[in-house]
């Protein structure tokens, strides 16, 4: 018997990771498409894990987290300055942030309620909103020019997209798959209106230790007035310390916002793997210079890989944060980001992600294309060697 899937994922299709994975596999390309490091996290970590399950911590974990893990997240909170928050009422343990998106917009959103998102974004976002018969309005954001070193979006748009049935804004900085670090300037515009529309910011934050530039750091919105209230900030452990398969996430907010993410994540998951929350409260109770050093390989990684993308004829546009840069593929002259990235995948043996797939605006992001530089060097130094082919070709 065919069963057809439901209506509201009819839209998406496959996973544009898995579908450039499998190409890549194919091929034996090098894999620059999905954004996960091709090396382990730190000992810490993984001992603690391991000690966790020879000591007994086998079973369900309490559905908000393991008392450590929460009072780790919330120690971790207080020392980046954000000041102090209740481990109890305040942070929610989840299966990665890719849970705690769905649980916040499933618990937080009715049919019919409008969410503003900025375009590209990370697909989750969207899908989220379709289970929740919600709606995105998309608020574009635009690749640098001469007068601006970053991307950016039009705060017109950004009051323009907002009407009546708006509940929501959903903000990821730092942002993939741009490499974008929100200024403090388009933060507290973003929060002046959620103040005066009376919306719930939900703030993706899984990067929020590998920005790049000491001139563009990290803001939580949460921190900035009035905002604490009406914010769910959410983040997890497995970009900062290269655990990406271990899915321990977290959502931090009030309590009446707790309650809201709590709501639909007890009927997701219920809770996260309980030996991997035991290592990972104890990696973040010492992260050592961990997070330091995974800043300085990226910077050289993302320069060399910048500098060769551009060789070959790309245009390449900076990245201030995160794994990915973003590259304009126009002047080499294929119909579209797919186009390119399927023969590059084939023909040069280097898999991309082709952005336009980020996009909820008809015709966004053809123009582009997504490489990850969470690898070894030596990866990074085999997809330049075969990126030669491309200029040469």
């Amino acid at each position: 018997m065919q069963t057809d899937i439901a209506h509201r994922f009819r839209p998406f299709g496959a996973s544009i990771f898995a579908e450039m994975t499998a190409l890549a596999v194919r091929h034996e390309a090098v894999n620059l498409a999905q954004g996960f490091p091709d090396f382990d996290g730190p000992p810490t970590a993984k001992d603690a894990a391991a000690r966790a399950m020879h000591e007994g911590h086998n079973q369900y974990a309490r559905m908000i987290g393991v008392p450590v893990l929460n009072r780790a997240i919330a120690a971790s909170w207080a020392r980046s300055g954000r000041g102090e928050v209740n481990p109890e009422a305040s942070v929610t343990v989840t299966n990665g942030c890719s849970e705690a998106i769905p649980a916040t917009i499933l618990g937080l959103l009715n049919p019919g309620d409008e969410v503003v998102v900025f375009e590209p974004f990370f697909d989750f976002y969207v899908t989220a909103i379709a289970m929740a018969g919600a709606i995105p309005k998309f608020v574009t954001l635009r690749p640098p020019t001469d007068e601006r070193g970053a991307w950016w979006f039009e705060p017109g748009e950004l009051r323009a997209a907002i009407g009546p049935r708006t509940r929501a804004i959903i903000v990821n900085t730092p942002h993939n798959p741009t490499g974008k670090v929100y200024t403090r300037d388009e933060l507290e515009r973003i929060a002046a209106e959620c103040i005066r529309h009376g919306l719930v910011a939900i703030t993706d934050e899984v990067y929020e230790h590998l920005t790049f530039e000491p001139t563009l750091p990290h803001i939580s919105l949460a921190t900035l007035p009035g905002m604490w209230e009406r914010t769910i900030t959410l983040s997890s452990l497995g970009k900062t310390f290269s655990l990406t398969g271990w899915k321990i996430g977290w959502a931090i907010a009030p309590e009446h916002l707790s309650r809201v993410v709590r709501a639909a994540h007890q009927y997701l998951t219920f809770c996260a793997a309980t030996p991997l929350q035991h290592g990972a409260a104890a990696v973040l109770d010492a992260p050592g210079t961990y997070a330091a050093e995974l800043r300085r390989l990226f910077i050289e990684n993302r320069d060399a890989l910048s500098a060769a993308l551009s060789r070959a004829g790309l245009r390449v546009y900076p990245s201030h944060s995160t794994y990915f840069v973003m590259a304009d593929h126009t002047p080499l002259r294929f119909a579209d980001d797919r186009a390119f990235c399927y023969y590059l995948t084939e023909r040069v043996g280097v898999a991309a992600i082709p952005p336009s797939v980020f996009y909820g605006t008809p015709g966004l992001g053809r123009d582009l294309v997504r490489f990850a530089f969470c690898k070894k060097r030596e990866t990074i130094a085999e997809a330049i060697g075969r990126l030669g082919t491309l200029a040469r070709g």
